[in-house]
């Protein structure tokens, strides 16, 4: 039986169309205030790489935190446009032949592939910009110092310290393999940073004090650790087409995991323990964490 529930299922999918809304907006092909002009093929790159399908986790992770404590709906459905640009940013670039060399993404031919090389890694580094460019426009109605902490945060959590440094060390392992801690760090920082941010941000835009921020930062951050297991154990157990892009990788680049280091069985027990500590974060909210707790569960247990 699904341990993911289907009302959860459905506001994900909603929270996913008004995500895509959002970005499509900051997408047209008119230049904003002081922009000079927006290539075509640029902007339509850009679109390929952002509005390609996927669940829009990190969004709904925004919004659900947002709501918990109190934010503004509308706010927090920028923050969560912005985020989605970077991490579709991080995705084109990891997709480049110099990367990961990924001909497929959510079951469609990568930026590269579509287009090409150069025009992926300008589409890419243009998703970057904008991210920060939406969090900081007038449209976003939050005060300047939640703005300029939201802009920090971000930038802590996909830069050298946090995401791309994630990315340096994954490439590194795949010549030198880390111990189990080193393992944690790096994906800590490859992928747990962002969805760490994720629920944090929802705190900044609600303007919470700073126990419930540390709070929410700490649920992203198991979420992250057990997002990766569940990624991890995907790639051994399911199919390319089940997860729309290649499988078998991580072992075939001799990449390092924890569910390589210590078995299928411990992976699975582990996710179980995360998202239990995780749940239990969310437990002084009562009824008002249910969409963050299934959003535990769904990290867990999802198919893809």
């Amino acid at each position: 039986m699904s341990r993911i529930n289907t009302d959860f299922e459905e506001k994900l999918r909603a929270a996913a169309e008004d995500t895509v809304a959002a970005i499509n907006a900051a997408l047209s092909q008119a230049p904003d205030a002081d922009e000079i002009a927006r290539p075509p093929r640029l902007v339509e790159a850009m679109r390929h790489g952002v509005l390609n399908g996927g669940k829009r986790l990190r969004p709904f992770l925004v919004l659900e935190s947002a709501s918990l404590l109190g934010g503004e709906r509308a706010a927090a459905l920028r923050v969560g446009a912005a985020l989605e640009c970077l991490h579709s940013y991080s995705l084109v670039h990891d997709d480049l032949p110099a990367m990961d060399d990924d001909d497929l993404r959510r079951g469609k031919p990568t930026v590269h592939v579509a287009y090409d090389e150069a025009t992926a890694i300008l589409a890419g580094d243009a998703l970057l910009t904008l991210a920060f460019d939406i969090i900081a426009a007038p449209e976003t109605d939050l005060p300047d110092r939640a703005k300029t902490e939201l802009v920090l945060a971000l930038a802590r959590a996909a830069g050298i310290g946090g995401m791309v440094g994630g990315q340096a060390l994954d490439l590194a392992a795949e010549h030198a393999a880390p111990d189990a801690d080193g393992i944690v760090t790096l994906q800590s920082m490859k992928t747990g940073a962002l969805l760490r941010f994720a629920c944090e941000a929802g705190a900044i835009i609600a303007g919470s004090p700073a126990e419930e921020r540390r709070r929410l930062r700490t649920f992203g951050e198991l979420l992250g650790r057990a997002f990766q297991i569940a990624d991890d154990l995907l790639d051994l157990t399911s199919d390319s087409q089940t997860m729309g892009k290649a499988t078998g990788k991580d072992a075939a680049r001799n990449k390092a995991t924890l569910v390589g280091l210590r078995g299928q069985p411990w992976a699975e027990s582990e996710l179980e323990r995360l998202i239990e500590e995780a749940t239990a974060l969310l437990a002084p909210y009562g009824e008002r964490a249910e969409s963050l707790v299934a959003a535990a569960s769904f990290v867990a247990w999802r198919k893809s």
